[in-house]
């Protein structure tokens, strides 16, 4: 599609507006700019549903698992230092529950971000 057929199908205020909009597609790679005529054409299907999974930090994306796994890692690093010297029969039960969140979490973080459109 050209500038001015993009401009008019999404009804933006002028030509400049889509091609600024198309750049930015064109940056981060899902859609191409041909040499002759100047035309654009899409690389690739974008799933942006999977985008609710993501955290943006600056320009930098992050599965919203990573702060969770994070999260949990310290506090179970934190709980292995402070209480393993006093280990009780309950610190097992509390050592395997611990892991177990830990697998999970960080199993989702891998997952998700694997996901990443782009």
């Amino acid at each position: 599609m050209s500038v001015r057929e993009v401009k008019k199908a999404l009804c933006f205020s002028s030509p400049s507006v889509a091609q600024h909009h198309l750049e930015k597609l064109r940056e981060i790679g899902l859609v191409k700019k041909q040499d002759v005529g100047g035309h654009y054409y899409l690389v690739g299907e974008v799933k942006i549903g999977v985008l609710r999974h993501f955290v943006k930090l600056g320009k930098l994306l992050f599965p919203r698992y990573l702060f969770y796994a994070v999260f949990s890692t310290t506090f179970y690093a934190t709980y292995l230092i402070l209480f393993m010297p006093n280990f009780t029969r309950e610190s097992p039960f509390f050592i395997v529950l611990g892991a177990v969140v830990l697998a999970i979490f960080w199993y989702e973080t891998i997952r998700v971000w694997s996901l990443k459109p782009f």
